[in-house]
């Protein structure tokens, strides 16, 4: 192999994992494993069936991540997105689509082969993520993208546990919370180019109505709403550090209400941060 063939190589390798949006995908793989640990995964189903059961939404986030790229591909280069490795020509979108449904295969296939459960809950999960893409992330049905993409992860912890449990109600309630206000929180930086390019999903229609303040606010109320869930679900363990995450997040809330700029949508980040970490510190509680 001569040099120049490696740095190709180097340089297609490496395109195609920023195509997988990997901060999302890795966060949102770490959530979903942490949480199965933390209900007693490693103790109860062993090391072994935790890799698997990562494997399985690692490779489905990468999917999500990789089909949004692809179908993407036309809209990125319209609007000159030089950062984005398919519009730099650093690859091409066939490998990028290629590279997605591969993923998509292994992850079902690895989900079904965990138990019958673990598969099901796979499905609106990675599902969700590449019905966004495909184009319901530009119309009403994108908030319900994301409540059907996060609000069954608990329960999709849950199933890899002996006897598949089922996940509690506030569980599923709180991470359905979580998603939707981090779909508000997300595109808050973006309302003005989304509107130049035609976007019009659900935060974007609430934008016209009520303006950025509304979608702020509501992003906000949403992913206080989990905290609150989070905080005050009964049984959590570490209750004193939940209730510290939850004067943390209100603190962070009432920032972004008078603040401008980017400022409200970091402090958006910032409590659906603090409610990750909630969730997992409630780990144990989720069956």
């Amino acid at each position: 192999m001569t040099h120049s063939s490696g740095t190709r190589r180097a340089r297609w390798a490496r395109a195609l994992i920023r195509s997988s949006h990997p901060g999302p995908c890795l966060a949102i793989t770490a959530m979903t494993v942490l949480l199965a640990v933390g209900a007693g995964a490693l103790s109860q189903s062993g090391v072994g069936m935790v890799r698997v059961f990562t494997v399985a939404v690692l490779t489905g986030q990468l999917s999500i991540g990789w089909s949004n790229d692809a179908f993407d591909a036309d809209l990125d280069a319209a609007a000159d997105r030089t950062d984005k490795p398919l519009v730099a020509g650093d690859i091409s979108r066939s490998a990028v689509l290629v590279a997605a449904y591969v993923a998509l295969a292994v992850s079902f296939v690895t989900a079904f082969a965990i138990s019958v459960p673990t598969g099901l809950f796979m499905i609106p999960v990675v599902g969700a993520g590449w019905a966004y893409n495909a184009g319901l992330k530009a119309s009403p049905w994108s908030g319900l993208m994301y409540v059907l993409g996060f609000g069954p992860i608990p329960a999709l912890a849950a199933s890899i546990l002996p006897g598949q449990p089922s996940a509690r109600p506030w569980s599923l309630a709180a991470a359905s919370l979580l998603g939707l206000g981090a779909h508000f929180a997300n595109v808050l930086p973006d309302l003005t180019t989304d509107r130049a390019a035609g976007v019009r999903g659900l935060p974007q229609q609430v934008a016209q109505v009520a303006g950025e303040r509304g979608v702020r606010l509501i992003a906000l109320v949403l992913l206080l709403a989990a905290s609150i869930l989070i905080a005050l679900a009964p049984g959590v363990t570490y209750r004193w550090p939940v209730l510290v995450g939850l004067g943390a997040s209100v603190g962070l809330a009432a920032i972004a209400v008078r603040a401008k700029g980017r400022t409200p949508f970091l402090c958006a980040l910032g409590i659906a941060g603090i409610d990750v970490v909630m969730f997992l510190l409630g780990g144990a509680d989720l069956v």
